[in-house]
């Protein structure tokens, strides 16, 4: 573990080299001249009055004090925009919250569904071989890439511009996504060369974590969803996304498990409709992520479809454990939500829901998306078994971690 993480605080050192030498991000490589006055608008509605929520990214427009990651890659993906790469504009989608407890935020992507990239393997297995022969993200065009980031030893910018055809071995990528959610809705591929399948290791973690970190920006969260959670490509990848809002899942209330010998602190979500659990503390944040990084392992070897939300810059993850993928192979999914055509992934279980017809967003609402989420959840039984289950490989690793330390 010692050498992951040396690798990752090398690899993402690069971020930092760039605010202290004073160097623009948007001047590295090909896009040596991208400076644009980057206006973006979207119209929430709220309690029956709409309101706008906008961020203003002009250079000369400093009132988000964005970290030079986030400024380079909203940059970058604006310019991608501009040439005409996305399925459609997300900017012109429409998007209310839900007036109730949970204040669910819903947007309408007509026909959303009908443009993604089908679903190439099966949904009742969560550990998967990769398929050379099936769709993968060495297969997308050089311009859906915003920018690669490898291993170096030096204190200087290693972002690899200009997308050639080949990406380089071993080297992690950020790619557009061609059918956004959200503002800046991108891909983070660890290693893509590597042709890793879609699981987690506490490597491919950490670089996730580091990413959400560099952003340094409570609303721009990273998120992975397991094979059976609506993963559709089984390529290793994470997603993240801007939205100027706080998730339903992220004020909803917590009940302390336990603290493990390394700090960190296990709840459980309560009183929100999907059962789950949120880590938080450590000593730092390879701490944090590498008890998170052995629960999903441990999911992954149980054949448990999960969704995690990397949150707040990477200080607390939720891990939500969901069950809606075998409800439909077993024909227990309620028709309601199967013509909804709502796949319960980690935005939506968070509270994002993207709904891709007109009569379901002028009618939803919070009891019908609790009822949804709760049909995408375990049961409570099933839950605490989990839980119980969970606690006690925790607790056995993080002592054999101690014991080998010591």
């Amino acid at each position: 573990m010692e050498c992951t993480c040396l690798y990752i605080s090398i690899c993402l050192r690069t971020f930092d080299a760039y605010e202290k030498s004073g160097i623009c991000l948007s001047e590295v490589g090909s896009q040596c001249n991208l400076m644009l006055d980057i206006k973006f608008k979207t119209k929430l509605v709220m309690d029956g009055k709409s309101f706008d929520l906008s961020c203003s990214l002009g250079v000369e427009d400093d009132s988000l004090n964005l970290s030079p990651f986030l400024d380079k890659l909203f940059r970058e993906w604006e310019d991608r925009k501009a040439r005409g790469l996305f399925h459609h504009d997300i900017g012109s989608c429409e998007t209310k919250v839900l007036r109730g407890e949970h204040n669910f935020v819903a947007t309408l992507i007509e026909g959303r569904d009908q443009k993604k990239r089908p679903t190439e393997f099966g949904m009742n297995q969560v550990l998967q071989p990769f398929d050379s022969g099936k769709f993968n993200f060495t297969k997308v065009r050089p311009e859906e890439v915003i920018f690669r980031f490898g291993e170096t030893d030096k204190d200087s910018a290693q972002y690899f511009d200009g997308a050639p055809d080949t990406i380089s071995a071993s080297s992690s990528a950020i790619l557009i996504n061609v059918s956004p959610i959200g503002y800046c809705h991108v891909l983070l591929t660890p290693k893509i060369q590597d042709c890793l399948p879609q699981r987690i290791d506490q490597e491919s973690f950490l670089i996730a974590m580091y990413v959400a970190r560099e952003a340094r920006n409570p609303f721009f969260r990273v998120g992975y969803n397991s094979l059976g959670g609506f993963a559709t490509i089984n390529h290793l990848h994470f997603q993240a996304y801007y939205l100027k809002v706080q998730y339903p899942v992220e004020k909803a209330t917590t009940e302390k498990l336990t603290a493990l010998a390394n700090g960190v602190s296990i709840a459980q979500l309560v009183g929100y409709p999907v059962s789950g659990f949120v880590f938080e503390g450590g000593a730092s944040l390879e701490d944090l992520s590498d008890v998170v990084a052995k629960v999903c392992i441990f999911l992954q070897e149980k054949n448990r479809p999960f969704n995690a939300l990397i949150s707040e810059s990477g200080k607390r993850v939720f891990l939500l454990p969901q069950c809606y993928a075998e409800k439909q192979l077993l024909g227990k999914a309620s028709q309601e939500f199967l013509d909804m055509r709502i796949n319960p992934a980690i935005w939506e279980l968070s509270g994002h829901l993207v709904l891709k017809r007109k009569e379901d967003y002028d009618e939803a609402s919070e009891p019908n998306i609790c009822r949804f989420l709760v049909e995408a959840a375990l049961s409570e039984t099933e839950f605490q078994e989990l839980k119980r289950c969970v606690l006690d490989s925790m607790t056995v690793s993080i002592a054999c971690s101690s014991d080998i330390g010591s």
